[in-house]
């Protein structure tokens, strides 16, 4: 069910389905409304009369010029969205391509306008100059009405337009994005969490857990590509039919090639050679990476402004700023969310799962490492990332986050240190760097 789930939002976030349902939808109302009309104009009074078109010329000149407009506004926004497309692919990333495309003003704009055009032409088509058909007014109406509320949706669109490529409004939208996600996909489904305190006895648990079995089975890939979702919950239902259990060595995001191991099966029985073939399925692997599961995707994207604005071609710290700043609210909003569990269980408490899962450390590192690493030399943007630290170690309860975020603040001061030549800005970083680290 989760891998239908998966397929039916990854069809609703393409750029072509909106719009294509919005066509379809004028398209039926175009057919079915003269039908419809055609039953029910014997009651239409006089006073209603005067304010339809009861000419035939009228009538075929209104929609001719409706949807002669309405082709055309629709390649203007077809062409100003791809101007907003190649501007914001050579300036903040191609992967960013995808986000602007989700937005639903454009898909919304974009099928309106079409959708009118096509309604125009096959209200047209149904007009006959004979005693024997009624010109369909109302029909004729609507067209009218949606040329209006067209209108008004183009100014929007230019507003969404102008707005969508100011950097500090990507960002933004891209870790809302991603809180989003991280709500719908961690804290409801709640399928586990890092306790506050780490077991020290995990792994030799698990190595117990393993020796159960006699025989391990290995899991291979059936394609390159990325890993783009994962049902865990069906993989236990099978590994819990079969008593069995499944180690999965990658997680969604992660690039794997054809044939390569991505996990072993542990059974004490000879196993149906379908049984790893049917796991297999439960892992979707395309050629680009997805934002279902894959946390890592939202960081990369900002981390990617974040890079390419401290390039020496660019050289904009507002914009690193920003997404250090975005970042820091991010870090601090994911100490609180119960990240998914290694180990999985069934309903009779059974081991059957052990999965490769993104932990805080892991998302810190992704957060801050390339940013960091790009920062040599700048003080503004190393003083930030100590502050942001600072902010993100007060949130923190966890003490393996703390001593993560700590680790991170040691790293920033080691670079501040060897790459701020004002004893200035130095002792600002050193000022900061006190309230975290023992320096």
């Amino acid at each position: 069910m989760e891998k239908i789930l998966f397929y039916i939002k990854k069809l609703q976030s393409t750029f072509w389905f909106l719009p294509t349902f919005i066509i379809l939808l004028g398209i039926i109302l175009a057919i079915i409304l003269p039908q419809i009309e055609n039953h029910f104009t014997q009651y239409v009074n006089d006073f209603s009369k005067k304010l339809l078109i009861q000419n035939y010329d009228s009538a075929k000149l209104i929609l001719s010029t409706i949807s002669g407009a309405m082709i055309g506004v629709a390649g203007t926004v077809f062409s100003a969205t791809l101007v907003v497309l190649t501007l914001a692919s050579s300036q903040f990333g191609p992967r960013l391509i995808k986000n602007f495309m989700h937005v639903r003003i454009n898909q919304i704009v974009l099928g309106n306008y079409v959708a009118l055009y096509i309604y125009c032409l096959i209200i047209l088509y149904t007009i006959r100059d004979t005693n024997d058909f009624n010109i369909p007014s109302f029909s004729i109406l609507l067209a009218m009405i949606s040329t209006i509320v067209n209108i008004i949706l183009l100014i929007f669109f230019i507003h969404n337009i102008a707005v969508s490529i100011q950097a500090d409004n990507i960002i933004a939208n891209i870790l809302n994005t991603l809180t989003i996600n991280v709500k719908e996909s961690l804290s409801i489904k709640n399928e586990g969490g890092e306790e506050e305190e780490e077991f020290k006895n995990q792994d030799i648990n698990e190595k117990k857990e393993k020796e159960k079995y006699k025989k391990s089975i290995n899991i291979s890939c059936h394609q390159n590509g990325y890993i783009q979702f994962i049902d865990y919950n069906q993989i236990l239902t099978i590994a819990s039919n079969h008593d069995i259990l499944v180690e999965l060595e990658f997680r969604s995001g992660d690039y794997v090639i054809a044939n390569q191991n991505c996990g072993k099966i542990y059974t004490n029985d000879t196993l149906d050679e379908a049984i790893p073939q049917e796991i297999i399925e439960q892992i979707i692997i395309q050629t680009s990476r997805s934002r279902e599961q894959d946390l890592e995707f939202y960081i990369n994207q900002v981390v990617e402004i974040a890079v390419r604005a401290l390039s020496p071609g660019i050289n904009d710290p507002y914009t690193a700023i920003a997404c250090i700043d975005n970042l820091t609210s991010m870090m601090c909003y994911m100490t609180k969310v119960k990240l998914p569990k290694k180990y999985r269980y069934n309903d009779k408490n059974e081991l059957k799962i052990i999965a490769d899962m993104l932990d805080y450390k892991g998302i810190l590192d992704e957060a801050f490492n390339q940013i960091r690493q790009f920062s040599n030399g700048m003080p503004s943007i190393i003083i930030r990332l100590m502050e942001s630290l600072i902010t993100i170690d007060n949130f923190a309860t966890n003490q393996a986050y703390k001593k993560a975020i700590q680790k991170h603040a040691e790293m920033v001061w080691n670079v501040g240190e060897k790459s701020i030549i004002s004893e200035h800005d130095l002792n600002d970083l050193k000022e900061r760097a006190k309230q975290i680290i023992s320096i």
